[in-house]
């Protein structure tokens, strides 16, 4: 059952419009999306980096393992978000599973469509077995996690390093994840009036932007489409009122069919990404340490 809080946050939520339903505000979302959000657990470390040519922070609270590596991939639709503004759940998630986050700033659409980011994350997965928050030196274990856009990319980077047979995570870790491009799940019909996040209207913009003409039905661009076999273990946390619910429930289902290891949680009564809001609600705190507890039963 949804707790009360949760409830009334929901409420709150939808005292104003959710994104797209007024028309896609492109620079507005940018702007929001890079802003800076201090995080809140006592004495977490932030250091600045550039791995791979890319803008990185790395995230550890106190008595985090650096030999335990999580990449983040932040969400924005694959045109906007940035690290920065997902600084507080990282340091939430390096707290709960005593781990060293990640955060990098991966190439953006338009400017850089499809698959500028996916390559990205393959390549900083690579940097991060041999590379972490104290200099060069080899993982004891790595993951992939990230939510929305960054969810859809951590399902596509571990198909690609399957592909390529380059080293895999021990797990996948996909939060909301924006994994169907073609937009075909029912969800967008059935939560378009209870999703506060974002309306079915703004999604046909986020694939445009993003694909520059590529095929939606490439599995790297809809991993709902992928073939799962040989990919390490998955976790897919997602919110009963979300229009891209079903990306995540037919995710899981091929990766199940496929051999997966596969563990799908739709949190009832809950919203797009409901983990990365501040402070942390009842669920998400909940959410965030199944999420730890996952990771640590793959180290």
């Amino acid at each position: 059952m949804t707790s009360q809080i949760s409830q009334a946050y929901f409420q709150t939520l939808h005292e104003s419009p959710a994104f797209g339903a007024t028309g896609f505000d492109f620079a507005a979302l940018r702007e929001g999306m890079a802003t800076r959000r201090e995080p809140t657990v006592p004495g977490v470390r932030c250091t600045r980096i550039e791995a791979e040519g890319i803008a990185c922070e790395w995230v550890m609270t106190p008595g985090a393992d650096p030999g335990v590596r999580l990449l983040y991939l932040h969400g924005g639709g694959y045109v906007s978000g940035s690290g920065a503004y997902y600084l507080p759940l990282a340091a939430h998630l390096s707290a709960a599973a005593q781990c060293a986050v990640l955060l990098p700033d991966y190439r953006l659409a338009p400017e850089d469509p499809f698959p500028a980011a996916v390559e990205d994350c393959v390549r900083l997965h690579d940097w991060l077995r041999v590379s972490g928050p104290d200099g060069p030196g080899s993982a004891t274990a790595t993951f992939i996690a990230g939510d929305s856009a960054g969810g859809g990319l951590t399902l596509a980077s571990l198909l690609v390093l399957r592909d390529r047979a380059q080293p895999l995570p021990a797990a996948g870790i996909a939060l909301s994840a924006f994994a169907d491009l073609t937009l075909s799940g029912e969800s967008l019909r059935s939560e378009a009036e209870l999703d506060p996040i974002m309306s079915p209207l703004c999604l046909p913009d986020f694939v445009a932007l993003y694909l520059g003409g590529a095929d939606a039905r490439h599995p790297y661009a809809s991993p709902v489409f992928g073939d799962y076999t040989g990919v390490p273990p998955l976790l897919l946390q997602v919110g009963e009122h979300e229009i891209i619910r079903d990306d995540s429930v037919a995710t899981a289902t091929k990766a199940e069919g496929d051999g997966v290891d596969v563990k799908l949680q739709v949190w009832p009564g809950l919203f797009h990404v409901f983990q990365s809001h501040e402070p942390l609600l009842p669920e998400a705190k909940e959410a965030v340490a199944d999420i730890a507890a996952f990771m640590r039963e793959r180290v």
